[in-house]
């Protein structure tokens, strides 16, 4: 059987998971092994967390419209009950962007 030399390819290969680690603190960025467990990890965390960063703005949109529909007069789920009875159509992140940016006209709308 002939020989097969894989310097190259292995070398690319490491080379590409320690590119990947470079940010990463002391033996993490510089040793290959290790540098491969912590790519892993970092990659189960970043699925993890692109969920988490829905979940997290969802909340921050509710405690936004929450807040100016009390200034308005009504708790949270009776201005969202109004705006869902109602014809308006619009969804939790651009209500909350009217409620930062469009103050005046939000707080009509929450009267509803």
């Amino acid at each position: 059987m002939t020989r097969v030399k894989r310097g190259s390819v292995a070398r690319h290969r490491r080379n590409k998971v320690l590119s990947q680690a470079s940010g990463y603190y002391g033996s993490h960025s510089r040793l290959f092994r290790t540098a491969m467990q912590q790519r892993m990890k970092a990659l189960k965390y970043e699925y993890r967390d692109r969920r988490c960063r829905r979940r997290d703005f969802r909340r921050l949109w509710i405690t936004r419209i929450g807040s100016i529909a009390r200034i308005g007069g009504k708790n949270y789920n009776k201005f969202i009950h109004s705006i869902n009875t109602s014809v308006v159509t619009l969804n939790r992140r651009s209500l909350a962007q009217l409620a930062v940016l469009d103050y005046k006209s939000y707080l009509m709308s929450s009267l509803l």
